[in-house]
């Protein structure tokens, strides 16, 4: 069976459409990808909007980013960032800017990361490069966040560098007090920054395709947001963040009625789709610092300094809902293929990974049931929803559906649970009728259970399941049950590397014993089109992935578990692989 692949060139609005999958693609130059096939709903307008679209991210002042400068004098920016992985963005207002980076505020407007940075796919074949949407990005995180620790660091230690930053921040000859403040800004961003990095950022590096997520943001919130004015540092809350996963794909995820690897999340309606992507906005530098505030419904004032774009959020989410799984754009075995069809459906991942009605979320759409099971991978991620911190300033906060108020010293899970269920509270008190005229008193007056049955809030009742701990996190035994998501498979060809933790290149290699995987790979854009996932030559990135047995199970990088397939025949892998090119 041949699927009809259309390529779109992206180079503006120009557009190859009608090429097939059995003949010769034409080759793209290196900036112009070609886009494989994701469903009548996802548009070139809407590929535009989710390059750029802001959620409330802000790094630093764009001006300072674009005067930073490389080891070698090249600006920090060069090339679009394309050294970690990051892709360009021809329809970006702001030059220099991949996708992925946006721009907010009002005047000296900040630079920040959207999910299309993290959700965006660029893999190659035979010298052609193919745009996946939504597919799980092939970048270097923890290579950007360093080296802008360093770059920062070089302007403040170097008065020749300083000098040419600031003129070029500044503008020509700035007078000495410009200069001084500017000086002051930058070493106060430095702080907070510098701290963070220097705490969080393992001496064996993620590298390309994987980061410790739920620490950064466990780590930014609570090391950075919640402590005393001027700096809100909370340094001794700031752990070390060395439970790596790979960046999960995008399409389908709205309709999953569980989220994040191990599944502490509901998910399937527009609220929990909002906590979702708040969290994660919180984790990529959104400026986030509460304060108490006896007039606030629930004594905090979540949004006062809170830079995160709730009405962005909502946008990201709709152009996401949009994103199909990619089509195998290259030819398939139609026999083979339905061979293999009967295999999986013999197979435990039929089971695990099939489309089944999952959860109750809304009367208008139905979700996908997420199971949650442990098939022995790695288990490192529970020591992080585990860990305990100083709550600083949320200390005591209290949303009553919640199971208590916050300790002084708490898991951080329920921080972030406290502070993404309070700012989405606090936000849609702005519907109620007069809300915002009301005294102190009658706020208080206005308990959260009436505040929640309004038909305009219909939804807020879900958050209580935004965020469970799994009981394995409250554990310290080795006989808890890891478990994580198993999601539908669809367009899982285009998802390598392969465990919630990237710790197998290839589906050939995932039908392998534990025994026979490979014990390090290469990870680039690179892409195997027989053992589906990551060639085995990479030129792009100079990095091999060392992985661990199952005798290592909680060292962050094992390859054991998941060992359903094993068993088969050559012959039955190699049909198993063909179905899955077109599942």
């Amino acid at each position: 069976m041949n699927n009809t692949f259309k390529p779109v060139k992206i180079t503006g609005f120009v557009f190859a459409l009608g090429f097939f999958a059995s003949l010769p693609l034409l080759a793209a130059p290196a900036s112009a990808p070609f886009t494989i096939d994701q469903g009548k709903k996802w548009t070139p307008e809407d590929r535009k909007n989710f390059y750029s679209q802001d959620q409330g991210s802000q790094i630093m002042p764009l001006s300072w980013i674009m005067a930073l400068k490389q080891a070698d004098g090249q600006p920090f920016m060069a090339a679009n960032l394309s050294r970690y992985g990051y892709l360009p963005n021809t329809e970006s207002n702001i030059p220099h800017l991949p996708v992925g980076f946006t721009t907010n505020g009002i005047g000296n407007k900040a630079i920040g990361i959207t999910c299309s940075a993290c959700h965006t796919r660029q893999i190659e074949v035979a010298g052609t490069s193919y745009r996946i949407d939504g597919g799980p990005a092939i970048v270097d995180f923890q290579g950007f966040l360093s080296d802008l620790d360093t770059a920062v660091n070089t302007i403040l230690t170097d008065e020749k560098a300083f000098a040419d930053f600031a003129n070029a921040v500044l503008g020509a000859s700035p007078s000495p007090e410009k200069q001084k403040h500017l000086h002051d800004e930058v070493s106060a961003w430095f702080l907070r920054y510098d701290t963070l990095m220097k705490a969080s950022l393992p001496s064996v590096p993620w590298g390309p395709s994987r980061l410790d997520a739920v620490t950064m943001i466990f780590n930014r919130l609570t090391g950075l947001d919640i402590g005393r004015a001027p700096s809100y540092l909370i340094a001794e809350n700031i752990k070390r963040a060395d439970a790596p996963v790979r960046y999960p794909f995008l399409w389908n995820a709205p309709i999953q009625d569980k989220t994040q690897w191990p599944g502490f999340a509901d998910n399937g309606d527009r609220v929990l789709g909002l906590s979702r992507n708040l969290g994660e906005v919180f984790g990529v530098f959104a400026v986030f610092h509460p304060k108490k505030d006896p007039t606030r419904l629930l004594g905090v004032d979540f949004l006062s300094d809170n830079s995160a774009n709730f009405a962005g959020l909502n946008k990201l989410e709709d152009l996401i809902m949009k994103i199909g799984p990619p089509k195998w754009p290259w030819a398939v075995d139609k026999d083979l293929a339905a061979k293999g069809k009967a295999i999986y459906a013999k197979t435990c991942a039929a089971s695990c990974h099939e489309i089944k009605k999952g959860a109750f979320r809304s009367l208008f759409h139905e979700t996908w049931t997420t199971p949650i099971q442990d098939v022995g991978t790695d288990s490192r991620e529970y020591n992080v929803l585990s860990g305990m911190v100083d709550t600083g300033v949320l200390n005591g906060a209290n949303i009553p559906f919640l199971d208590n108020p916050l300790k002084p010293n708490d898991k951080a899970f329920n921080v972030l649970g406290m502070a993404v269920i309070g700012s989405i509270i606090q936000q849609a008190e702005s519907v109620i009728p007069a809300a915002d005229k009301m005294s102190g008193k009658d706020k208080q007056k206005m308990t959260l259970a009436k505040m929640l049955l309004r038909p305009e809030l219909k939804h807020l009742g879900s958050l209580k399941g935004a965020f469970r701990i799994p009981a394995a996190a409250l554990k310290s035994n080795t006989t808890a049950s890891f478990a994580y998501e198993a999601r539908v498979l669809e367009g899982v060809w285009a998802t390598a590397p392969y465990l919630h933790n990237g710790s197998v290149p290839t589906l050939a290699e995932l039908l392998k014993p534990v025994s026979e995987r490979a014990g390090s790979f290469k990870i680039g854009p690179a892409y195997d089109t027989t053992n589906l996932g990551l060639a085995v030559d990479q030129t792009k990135f100079d990095y091999t992935l060392k992985t661990t047995d199952c005798s290592e199970r909680n060292s962050g990088n094992s390859r054991c578990g998941h060992e359903f397939g094993t068993t088969l025949s050559p012959g039955d892998k190699k049909a198993l692989l063909e179905y899955l090119k077109i599942l």
